[in-house]
Order: structure tokens, then C-alpha cells, then sequence
């Protein structure tokens, strides 16, 4: 084992470059070359790369977004990048590639290895909405949890303030785990994700009694993936990225004009967007990453291509990758109904 590369796709995330610092420091105590693989997939089509060194991790650990950058590109929409990929990683003489990313990064990652022997690779899961399968909990997330409470948090003075109904739009494209979890940190008084259809009738009415005890303002946290029980989901527009999703967004100006019109209080909304993704990574992400860095490193070091690294418990291990794809990790609506007891 002389040479990785190592890559960072899909929506950045604080915590990326605690995984990165950990690869790469792990590598370098087994004598190994670190090449960073710039903006995702798109630089191992262009072999876009830079080696990384002590100098290049140093100092990184607090630090938000990807040193090595990102990209959304998939290689699968065009046979020809798919064998630039496995051309590219040949001539960079690479003998793993360590892939951190989330449903779609990794997916491109286990069709690589499957469909191609001799391209070793081990990933490392990264997602803020924590909606990838076969991991308790992906870093990123709670940083972007403890972003969303803080924004709810503050509302809350301003709201009551001005006898507001507030409508705090969080992201969550398939998963409400950042609305739900931050929902119930700060007290949201309705949260709505994209597992269960927004009933408008519900929650008008939550409102409306809010009201009639004395309560003149109301918090209401919606992902942004969230439904109408008769309706779509409200996007931004129809234009799709490289891995066929629709750009999300609008369900808070929505839902803030109906609550408005059906119950006359008036109602302001909020959308927290990326600032939710940016920063510097809380201390249980830090940690995280770090370890699901040096798992990643020990399953090079042992060999065990299409795997994952992997939080069970409190314990690292690996899965197949295979396992991580291919099916989204919802929301458990037991935990859901449990919140509900809270609302109002």
C-alpha cells in the first residue's frame, strides 16, 4: 500500500475536514501518499489532484466546508467519465480510494467497485440530513441541528415580541431529522417533515388554541422536503442536478400564506438554506469524523474494499456499502407521534 486518494462529493458539511485530517494522518504514520482528489468525482474525471502532506492537514480540524472541495457531478450520466474515472485512478497509480459523501457519492463509489475490479474503495458516511442507511448518525448533522436551534431559539423573542406565528424552513429533502430534532431543542410548537403530509387544517387548529389560552405567538418548523396532503413538493424550480433531484424549497412562504389566511394571525417565515451547512463543526462532529477517518484507514490497511465505516451504538464499525444505498433512512414516526404530544 503506497498511494490513496481520497475525495469529498455531494453537499458540503462541517466535520469533512476532520475526516480528511484523519485519513491523511493515519496514512502518513503507515509510510502511505495521501492525493486529494479535488471537487468530488468531477476531479477524478479531469485528474484534478494535489497531495496532501502534515502542512496541507494541519490546523484544518475546526474548520467548515472541504479543503479539497466539492462538486455534485455523477460520472454515470456519461459513459465516457465513468472510464476517465477508472482511467485517471490507474494512472495516478492510486491503490484505494477512500469516498466521503452521502447517498449518491457512495452510491457512485459501490457501482465503481462492483462493476470494476481492481478499484479499491472504502467510504466514509457525510450527510446533514443523517438520512443514509446503515449508520446511527452521520457527522455534519449535528452541527446543523445545533444551527437550526439557535435560529429557532431566536425567533422565539422576536415572535412574541410582535404576536407572530413564525414558520422556521429547515433542510430535509426526503428525511425530517434536522426539522424534528431541532423542533423539539427549541419548542417548536408544530414540526412538519416530508414523512408525514401536511394536514393545514391540523395545524391551523394547534394554532388557533395556542391563541385562545393567551399564547399570541407560535413557532412552526417545516423541512424543506415537506408535502401537502393535496399537493406536491413545493421547489424552487424544476431545473435537476447531475443525480436527477429537483432544487427544494418555497414550502415556508407556502405554508406561512395559508396559516396567514386561514387563521388572520399574522405569520412570517424564516429559511435558514445553507447557512445551516457552513461553519465550524460542533465538537461531537469533530470527534466523529476523526473516527470514521481512522476506521476508514484501518479498512485500507486491512484490505476490505466496498466497505463503510459506520456508527453502531457508540461502537465504529464497517458495513457494506452496498447496505448505505439505494434506500433513504426516514424519520421513525414512533418518535415522530412522540414529539406530537408537545405541539401546541
Amino acid at each position: 500500500m503506497e498511494r490513496i486518494g481520497v475525495l469529498t462529493g455531494g453537499g458540503d458539511c462541517p466535520g469533512l475536514n476532520a475526516v480528511i485530517r484523519a485519513v491523511a494522518r493515519r496514512a502518513f504514520q503507515n509510510n502511505i501518499k495521501v492525493i486529494g482528489i479535488k471537487n468530488g468525482w468531477k476531479g477524478l474525471i479531469n485528474a484534478d489532484t494535489t497531495e496532501l502532506d502534515l502542512g496541507s492537514v494541519s490546523g484544518i480540524l475546526p474548520k467548515g466546508g472541504t479543503i479539497l472541495g466539492t462538486s455534485r457531478t455523477n460520472p454515470y450520466k456519461n459513459k465516457d467519465d465513468v472510464q476517465k474515472v477508472i482511467d485517471n485512478y490507474k494512472k495516478l497509480n492510486l491503490d484505494a480510494l477512500v469516498a466521503i459523501g452521502g447517498e449518491d457519492t457512495l452510491g457512485v463509489a459501490n457501482k465503481l467497485f462492483k462493476e470494476n475490479k481492481g478499484i479499491n474503495v472504502v467510504g466514509v458516511p457525510k450527510t446533514i440530513d443523517n438520512d443514509l442507511n446503515a449508520t446511527d448518525f452521520t457527522f455534519g448533522f449535528d452541527t446543523a441541528v445545533n444551527i437550526a436551534t439557535e435560529a429557532i431559539d431566536r425567533l422565539h423573542t422576536t415572535a412574541e415580541s410582535h404576536h407572530r406565528i413564525m414558520v422556521v424552513e429547515i433542510m430535509g429533502r426526503h428525511a425530517g431529522w434536522i426539522a424534528l430534532h431541532a423542533g423539539l431543542a427549541s419548542g417548536a410548537d408544530v414540526i412538519l417533515i416530508p414523512e408525514v403530509p401536511i394536514d393545514l387544517d391540523e395545524v391551523c387548529e394547534i394554532l388557533k388554541k395556542r391563541h385562545a389560552r393567551g399564547k399570541g405567538f407560535s413557532i412552526v418548523a417545516v423541512a424543506e422536503g415537506a408535502q401537502f396532503k393535496a399537493g406536491q413538493v413545493v421547489t424552487q424550480e424544476e431545473k435537476l442536478d447531475a443525480f436527477g433531484h429537483v432544487r427544494l424549497g418555497g414550502v415556508g412562504e407556502r405554508l406561512a400564506e395559508e396559516i396567514e389566511k386561514r387563521t388572520k394571525f399574522e405569520t412570517r417565515v424564516t429559511v435558514l438554506g445553507h447557512v445551516q451547512r457552513g461553519g465550524s463543526p460542533t465538537a461531537f462532529d469533530r470527534v466523529l469524523g476523526t473516527r470514521f477517518g481512522v476506521k476508514a484507514m484501518e479498512l485500507v490497511l486491512a484490505k476490505k474494499w466496498g466497505y463503510m465505516a459506520s456508527l453502531h451504538g457508540t461502537e465504529i464499525v464497517e458495513v457494506p456499502l452496498q447496505d448505505a444505498v439505494g434506500t433513504l433512512k426516514t424519520v421513525d414516526l414512533k418518535f415522530y407521534e412522540m414529539a406530537k404530544a408537545f405541539f401546541g
